[in-house]
């Protein structure tokens, strides 16, 4: 600071230090500047927080463009202190009052998990501006408080942008994809009042339409980004890839993604395109377009090895697999996440290599979670290895007691045994700790409408019609040699019990309804939130045959695409 002084002292000799208003600009830019500096190694040692120290240590009052960007490096719980204190000098100062300090104190205190406080200093604003409202909404977004954050929005005297943008993410962020279309088009309605939505919020409600399966919403929105004039740069083109692969036309993703050009895509969008297509079991071409992509030199991220593991787990490319989670560390510098580990132990139990993802698992340099016990659990009652199913069962319900995913897989490796005993002291432990089996739900979007299904659903106000079609459907099923595979079905039931319960799964009745609803050779897309069952596969299979109807449906694991009486997971799954 001192060989600045003199620099700018020698080159400027009207300026004096002693004038308070220079000193405390200059202390300001030095507080700015190492805030965006971020933390960057040589920079360690100097915070915001550190400069703001030595400003004081030299006599220099702070004004009120100082605690704005020192405040806002306060941005995590262990920052918490450190953050009240400057919110003390703040007042000490007598600029609490500031709008632009009160919005900063209400982001700090928000993103370093104090809720409370930041709802304090936005009540004791006695005129919120702009800025202080968009600023609680987005606190109660980060902390799920949804319904709290909608509360404030409507409340709010004006909007811009950024409050419907902030309130159509939260919906996302909390799974409410629904709502974050709805308060999208209602935002559409105030877009005569100057109130037109950028990138970002084109990027949330993508990723609505994405989550949800809602092609034709997500086919509108592109044309409405077109309408708008938006340039389709790395956010919006990433958000377009992503949403296309989300909804099953992997083929339009790949549009996106080549009209991008190779060298205006950045490593999300690559990504996005890699694990797109690793959805879908592309497994080969996945790999290659990472080549294509290190040639380009662009360097992967850990997201771009996920989505190429993944491929290798749904392509059974097991050696493969071994060389890219070797490169990854080994070539690239990248520390394995405790997700590239479960995507390993995915890997080698779906290949019926049980000991080495045992093996896998125990050697792992963090604690196992549930999804890497998951993928354990999975696999072993894939290849009948009970011992390893109980092992991996135990260790699910010790870190989550209340996973009834768990319980099911063990359920349907005892009743593919014929174990019924077995699956009945389950069922009876599963009611014992109050533990609820999650439904099956199958989503479709007809005429831009979303309907959800669940299993022997009798709620739709067309059931009536809807189980009709079924049972023509499943009839032409059993003349073509169709039989149930009743060893899916969970229940101590007769045969012909099972076989009823088979045929009410969620994805059934979509497509059921569809039949009702298109005309033929409509292609059908059903999102469901559960792994398809090996009867539906065999059922869709022959429907997408005998009655020449193309099927897609995404399940929690991965992409199957029905055409003429194959599919696209070629049986490994």
């Amino acid at each position: 600071m001192r060989a600045c002084t003199k620099l700018i002292s020698s080159t400027h000799p009207t300026l004096h230090f002693a004038h308070p208003t220079l000193e405390s600009f200059i202390w300001n830019t030095l507080i700015r500047a190492h805030f965006q500096a971020g933390s960057r190694a040589e920079l360690l040692t100097h915070t915001p927080l550190n400069v703001f120290l030595r400003m004081r240590f030299h006599g220099v009052q702070p004004d009120f463009h100082t605690f704005p960007f020192l405040l806002q490096s306060f941005n995590s719980p262990p920052h918490f202190q450190s953050g009240k204190q400057i919110h003390a000098q703040a007042l000490l100062n007598g600029l609490a009052n500031d709008p632009f300090v009160q919005t900063s104190l209400i982001n700090m205190y928000s993103t370093c998990g104090n809720l409370m406080l930041a709802r304090q200093v936005f009540d004791e604003i006695s005129q919120p501006d702009l800025p202080s409202w968009n600023s609680i909404v987005n606190a109660n977004v980060k902390v799920g408080l949804i319904d709290v954050a909608r509360k404030v929005f409507d409340e709010m005297p004006e909007r811009n942008v950024i409050s419907w943008s902030c309130m159509i993410n939260g919906y996302v962020s909390c799974g409410e994809y629904k709502e974050a279309l709805a308060l999208f088009r209602e935002m559409q309605m105030v877009e005569a009042n100057g109130v037109r939505p950028n990138e970002f919020t084109m990027s949330s409600v993508l990723s609505a339409c994405g989550r949800l399966g809602a092609l034709e919403h997500g086919k509108w929105i592109h044309a409405y980004i077109g309408k708008c004039g938006m340039e389709v740069g790395v956010v919006l083109g990433t958000s377009l890839i992503e949403m296309y692969a989300k909804c099953g036309i992997i083929e339009r993703a790949k549009w996106v993604f080549d009209n991008m050009g190779p060298h205006n895509k950045d490593v999300m969008a690559w990504s996005a395109m890699i694990s797109g297509l690793a959805m879908y079991g592309h497994a080969e071409e996945c790999l290659e377009l990472f080549t294509e992509m290190t040639s380009y030199g662009v360097r992967p991220n850990a997201v771009t090895f996920l989505g190429v593991l993944c491929a290798c787990v749904h392509g059974g490319l097991v050696s493969e697999g071994k060389e890219y989670f070797r490169r990854m560390s080994e070539e690239f510098g990248i520390t394995p996440l405790i997700q590239h580990y479960g995507c390993m132990v995915d890997l080698f139990g779906r290949a019926g290599l049980i000991q080495e993802a045992r093996n896998l698992v125990n050697s792992m340099p963090m604690d196992p979670d549930v999804p890497v016990w998951g993928a354990l659990l999975s696999g072993s009652r894939m290849h009948g290895d009970i011992e390893t199913c109980e092992i991996a069962l135990r260790k699910l319900i010790e870190l989550d007691p209340t996973n009834s995913g768990a319980y099911v897989l063990l359920s349907n490796v005892y009743a593919k045994m014929g174990r019924w005993a077995d699956v009945r002291h389950v069922r009876a432990l599963m009611e014992a700790r109050g533990i609820k089996k999650v439904p099956g739900c199958s989503l479709v979007e007809v005429g831009g409408v979303l309907h959800e299904f669940f299993v022997g659903d009798d709620s739709h106000p067309e059931t009536k019609e809807i189980y009709k079609m079924l049972d023509e459907i499943m009839k032409r099923l059993k003349m073509e040699g169709y039989v149930g595979n009743t060893n899916e079905v969970l229940l101590d039931l007769d045969e012909e019990g099972r076989e009823l319960a088979l045929s009410l799964h969620s994805e059934k009745l979509a497509i059921a309804f569809c039949f009702l609803k298109t005309s033929p050779g409509t292609p059908i897309r059903i999102v469901k939130n559960l792994r398809i069952c090996s009867d539906c596969h065999v059922a869709i299979k022959m429907i997408s045959r005998v009655f020449d109807r193309e099927i897609v449906v995404r399940d929690c694991n991965r992409f199957h695409h029905f055409k003429g009486g194959l599919c696209s997971c070629k049986e490994y799954w």
